[in-house]
């Protein structure tokens, strides 16, 4: 076939297909272009999801009548002039194809009117017709409106989805750009019905308290950092915050929000064995670095950015995280379901008063009770504990009763030890009288060799007995004292090394050294001695991230003082 050039019409519905994936997309393109227009009021009304019509009003600067042509043209914009500029993008938009990609698979409408001017003026693209600039009453700003979105492409309406589930799209997109800029007011309506409303906020955090949800207002601690350029503000939530997915995280580059592997990787590294591997933490962030050291250009529609010093911003987010995180209580809080007093009354024992009359009454200061407990070698330590069927110890600290898991405790407490020691030299080992014999598959006989050197870390000597079989012949001084099945630990060694390779040596350590603290570590059932009780609390103050186990699991829960009082109806 004879190489001619594509009509102007395919071009931008394959810079279309770049830019406009659904719905969402258009509004995120437009309320872009509404901020860069200095909108202080932006509202974002859908249809059927967006698919019968979206349409976003600002008060922004709005556009001359002049221009409105070149609006809607392909590459036409007013924020580049030069490729020098595209080292300084600071814009939400600046390609300028947008507009033009939209009206080509859409009929799309665009009234605007400039503060100063006298009356607006109107222009409609309809799937890639343009027609002319006609007068339009209209408020100072832009309002423009997208009808018909892929009607004319029905390969690309194919793949979207319910109405409902686009719906979900846009508002997760509105509420990422509203967490970026929490001066602006934002209202979304489908079919009619106001679904968010997110009115001008004085702080960040009320914006995102708002948008994250009031329930989260007492879990969300501060960060913020500034190291060799790059700046890091915004929340982090507590571990029991996390959630299953991370649709609790917003990320903001230069006011930009962003999907970034990297900066989702550095907060799994804030609270690496502080959630369970599986969850999210809920986060907002909000990195600011010169524009000269970000490249924006790398994806059509600007949620993808290349970053030139990813390891810095890496190293900062993860450090600011992990210092928030630290100075906070991370003792997760244990609620009591709410009790409705009954309102008749009643006579108390001995009291000679009615219930109501109770309520009225002067209420004495609540007294601080104290669990006695055996002496240790003469000396009552200082906190007075208990333990509950073999499993939990109850400890008081001055904000009420602290449940402790025992098992949990411990393996966090041996955790950070061996990681400790290990840093410093390999655990001390112990020559087995007659070396133990582990049956593996031949896959995972292949991975000895390259489990050596973290084996003898270990105080581990493991050498091929066998095509399946290995011989140990030393392990751990403290998996022998505790009485661990070396061959089944070995088994789980190994098993974990093949699964695992590939992992960086940081990683693969970490995990082998929770797995032995998750073997060693008292279990629930095991009787403690006052001693070890004492010994065990006095660790748990003396670690960090005592609050949880290396899996992530909670070590402690705390019933509060006000909660007590509320549950016995005492407040």
């Amino acid at each position: 076939m004879p190489i001619r050039m594509l009509p102007m019409h395919v071009v931008n519905q394959i810079a279309a297909g770049e830019v406009v994936e659904r719905p969402a997309s258009v509004v995120k393109e437009l309320i872009e272009n509404a901020l860069d227009a200095g909108a202080t009021h932006v509202t974002v009304d859908l249809m059927d999801g967006g698919l019968e019509s979206i349409r976003v009003r600002d008060d922004g600067d709005g556009i001359v009548s002049d221009e409105l042509p070149l609006a809607i043209a392909p590459h036409a914009t007013s924020k580049v002039e030069t490729a020098e500029d595209l080292d300084g993008i600071a814009t939400m938009g600046f390609r300028g194809e947008a507009l033009a990609s939209i009206g080509s698979v859409s009929r799309l409408e665009v009234v605007s009117r400039p503060r100063d001017a006298a009356a607006g003026a109107k222009i409609v693209a309809d799937h890639g017709d343009i027609g002319s600039v006609e007068a339009a009453a209209s408020p100072p700003g832009t309002c423009m409106t997208v009808g018909r979105l892929f009607a004319r492409v029905p390969a690309r309406r194919k793949f979207l989805r319910t109405p409902r589930a686009e719906t979900g799209r846009v508002r997760r997109v509105i509420r990422d750009l509203a967490a970026a800029h929490p001066g602006v007011h934002f209202v979304m309506t489908s079919d009619g019905v106001t679904r968010l409303e997110l009115p001008a906020h004085r702080t960040l955090r009320d914006r995102l308290v708002a948008i994250l949800g009031r329930e989260l207002a007492d879990s969300l601690i501060e960060i913020e950092a500034v190291r060799d350029g790059v700046s890091v503000t915004g929340v982090v939530g507590t571990p029991e915050t996390a959630r299953p997915a991370s649709t609790h995280q917003i990320i903001c580059l230069n006011g930009r929000p962003i999907a970034d592997r990297a900066i989702k990787q550095a907060l799994r590294e804030a609270y690496r064995g502080l959630i369970e591997p599986s969850r999210h933490p809920v986060a907002a962030l909000f990195i600011g670095v010169d524009p000269s050291r970000v490249d924006v250009n790398v994806h059509p529609a600007k949620t993808e950015v290349r970053l030139r010093d990813e390891r810095l911003i890496f190293v900062v987010i993860r450090d600011a995280a992990r210092e928030a995180l630290k100075q906070h209580d991370l003792v997760p809080t244990m609620p009591l379901p709410e009790v409705t007093m009954s309102p008749q009354p009643r006579q108390l024992f001995g009291s000679g008063l009615t219930a109501t009359e109770r309520s009225v009454a002067p209420t004495p200061p609540p007294q601080t009770s104290h669990v006695a407990s055996v002496p240790v070698d003469g000396v009552r330590p200082e906190v007075r504990w208990m333990q509950v069927h073999d499993m939990w110890l109850l400890v008081e600290d001055e904000h009420g009763v602290v449940v402790v898991d025992q098992h949990a405790l411990h393996e966090r407490v041996l955790f950070e030890q061996v990681l400790e020691r290990i840093g410093e030299s390999p655990l001390p080992a112990q020559q087995l009288m007659v070396p133990v014999a582990v049956d593996v598959n031949s896959d995972a006989a292949e991975v000895v060799t390259a489990l050596t050197p973290l084996a003898r870390r270990l105080g581990l000597d493991i050498a091929p007995l066998g095509p399946s079989t290995l011989a140990v012949h030393a392990a751990p001084v403290l998996l022998v004292e505790r009485r661990v099945d070396i061959a089944s630990f070995v088994e789980d060694l190994v098993d974990r090394a093949v699964a695992m390779q590939g992992a960086d040596d940081e990683t693969a350590l970490r995990d082998v050294v929770d797995m032995m603290a998750c073997k060693a570590a008292v279990k629930a059932g095991d009787r403690l001695s006052d001693r070890e009780i004492r010994d065990l609390l006095e660790q748990r103050e003396a670690i960090e991230r005592s609050t949880n186990c290396p899996h992530g699991r909670p070590t402690s829960m705390r019933l509060t003082l006000d909660d007590l009082e509320r549950h016995f109806g005492r407040s």
